[in-house]
């Protein structure tokens, strides 16, 4: 029974891929446009995708992390993103903490401060408490 829930996830797999490349075109076009928060909010719009598959997760994370960068108004991308992309926006920065990149994590820090002022503490502990990893 395993066998064909793996068949199942990587025939998935593939279809989310293509979503995350469409996705990722779409970002590429608003960074060009100098719309780095729209790139960011498309970016995360459908991260909630659970996958076990590394694949997909290490595709999503190029394009979020590709929008993470573009961010140079920090406080006024906050104020301009919906509350409900605080929590994966949150999982993000620790995932690109978790790179070792000095760069993304220079980048990180910086929003992780500003989101944890607006957010407050509860944002830390949704994204640490919870069991779902899909970043």
């Amino acid at each position: 029974m395993a066998g064909h829930e793996d068949f199942i996830e990587a025939e998935n797999a593939e279809a989310i891929i293509t979503r995350i490349e469409h996705k990722s075109r779409k970002i590429e076009s608003l960074l060009k446009q100098y719309k780095p928060v729209e790139a960011l909010k498309t970016a995360l719009e459908g991260s909630a995708t659970i996958t076990k598959d590394d694949r997909c997760k290490s595709a999503n994370w190029i394009a979020v992390h590709r929008a993470i960068m573009a961010i140079k108004d920090v406080e006024g991308m906050l104020s301009s993103l919906d509350a409900e992309y605080y929590d994966i926006l949150m999982k993000y920065l620790y995932k690109g903490l978790s790179t070792g990149d000095r760069p993304t994590c220079d980048q990180c820090l910086r929003i992780h401060e500003k989101l944890t002022q607006k957010a407050g503490l509860g944002c830390i502990l949704r994204c640490l408490a919870d069991k779902e990893n899909m970043v």
